[in-house]
């Protein structure tokens, strides 16, 4: 459902179980697409051109009120409270839980399971990982890898065990997942019927 006061441009995609709030914006490219899962974006949202929201069977999207997604974005599955800001270029996780007033700068990593405690910024570049967030610079994979691993992302995402999980497992699994847009329908919204 998008509320009669959201906007949504002509060359967004909203697909699947998403709920979009009073005043919330979806500008040009933005990819809004519920896999399985419900999407919520609250109200007094903007999620800028060419972000990616989704959802899947195993995570809903839950985006709180008065939050900004940046250009080029990509948000997966995840909590995110309200007065959270998303730079430009940035990635949340799967089952990421981002508390009020969060700041995720520029080309800023929150991964899997991470929680990220109310007003805490991620520095640009830099990975949030484990709960509670550690936040690392990009050159500290060893340390990010440690905490990431028993997080086991094949599994939480695909539920393929890690020692199972190959690509022609996971890929196979995907393409019979999203075979079900094989039937979508393109639907007018109000903005889009004629005076």
């Amino acid at each position: 459902m998008i509320h009669p006061t959201a906007y949504v441009a002509p060359n967004a995609v909203v697909c699947g179980e998403v709920t979009i709030g009073e005043n919330s914006r979806i500008l040009f490219g933005a990819q809004v697409i519920a896999e399985g899962g419900s999407i919520q974006v609250g109200s007094e949202c903007i999620v800028m051109e060419n972000a990616v929201l989704r959802s899947s069977s195993r995570h809903n999207l839950k985006i709180g009120n008065n939050c900004l997604i940046g250009p080029n974005t990509h948000v997966a599955g995840c909590t995110i409270d309200n007065e959270v800001f998303i730079a430009t270029g940035a990635a949340v996780f799967h089952g990421a839980h981002l508390e009020k007033g969060c700041e995720v700068r520029v080309n800023g990593v929150v991964h899997l399971k991470t929680k990220v405690s109310a007003g805490k910024t991620i520095p640009i570049g830099w990975v949030a990982v484990g709960d509670p967030a550690r936040i690392f610079p990009p050159d500290k994979h060893q340390q990010i890898w440690k905490i990431q691993e028993p997080l086991n992302f094949p599994l939480s995402v695909y539920g393929i065990e890690r020692q199972e999980a190959d690509m022609i497992k996971i890929t196979r699994q995907l393409s019979t997942v999203l075979d079900f847009h094989r039937d979508d329908t393109i639907k007018k919204s109000n903005q889009d019927k004629e005076p």
